[in-house]
């Protein structure tokens, strides 16, 4: 009996991207086997739309993905061979919103905030410059990142009061995560619902198949726990990772140097 189909699903910052310099050069053997084998690879990641349309245009990727933590899914037009349910048709995609509007999310931090009497610097409030300097992407990419619908990246001023603030975000009834830079504000979505819901997508196209996930952070636990074979990029934020994902493998390097080393390892044991 042959193997089940892969469906590879990947964060971005700190695992497909490096962390500091956002280059994916060292994934690229691993994404050109994919592409050969024509595995799926869907990015799931705390970008925008705007961010991941260049990045799937340079990696030759044609794939749903995920954005904003979770915060949409999106299918290109005839993807799958039956129509998806709860759609909404976006350009050359199939949208399905599962997040709160951005709008919403940047009122309610702005309430806790004040409720908690503790300072936040959020992207809704920076400049595209600010936002460079924050994390090193270029102006254009940047202005790009504050393109948000679902997810609001922040700051606390001060670390020592996050409990308060965070507390406060769940009282507004909101949720919060942490990524490879900032805190995220969003509402009842996560990576690990878009996950789910595109396997299941998957799995009613392709018959069985087997998941693998890829990520480097706490907002990637979610998805992690969902998939068949998780892989967690070597990273400072490993053990708290590791704690909330207990049954994932640790790559060896960091990086897309570690997921392509891991990814074709994966694809040799597979084939």
């Amino acid at each position: 009996m042959s193997p089940a189909p892969f469906v590879f699903f990947s964060d971005l910052d700190g695992t497909l991207l490096d962390h500091d310099t956002y280059a994916w050069g060292a994934a690229r053997p691993a994404l050109e086997r994919l592409r050969q084998r024509r595995i799926p690879l869907v990015l799931c990641t705390s970008k925008t739309r705007s961010e991941v349309e260049p990045l799937r245009f340079q990696m030759q990727n044609s794939h749903p993905f995920v954005t904003e933590n979770g915060g949409a899914v999106f299918i290109p037009v005839r993807y799958f061979p039956f129509a998806t349910e709860g759609a909404e048709r976006s350009s050359d995609y199939e949208v399905i919103p599962i997040g709160t509007p951005y709008a919403s999310l940047v009122a309610a931090l702005e309430r806790a905030s004040r409720a908690s009497g503790v300072a936040v610097r959020s992207f809704s409030k920076m400049s595209d410059e600010e936002v460079a300097a924050a994390t090193g992407l270029l102006a254009e990419q940047a202005r790009l990142a504050r393109q948000r619908e679902f997810d609001e990246p922040f700051e606390i001023v001060d670390a020592g009061q996050a409990g308060a603030l965070l507390t406060a975000i769940e009282q507004e009834g909101m949720r919060w995560t942490t990524g490879g830079r900032f805190y995220h504000i969003h509402g009842r979505n996560d990576k690990g619902a878009a996950v789910r819901l595109l396997a299941s997508l998957y799995r009613r196209a392709l018959g069985e198949i087997t998941t693998v996930g890829a990520g480097d952070a706490a907002n990637d636990a979610g998805f992690l726990n969902e998939v068949d074979v998780p892989i967690l990029i070597h990273s400072p934020r490993l053990d708290r990772l590791r704690a909330l994902v207990p049954q994932g493998r640790v790559t060896r390097l960091s990086g897309p140097a570690g997921w392509n080393e891991t990814v074709l390892a994966l694809l040799a044991v597979g084939s």
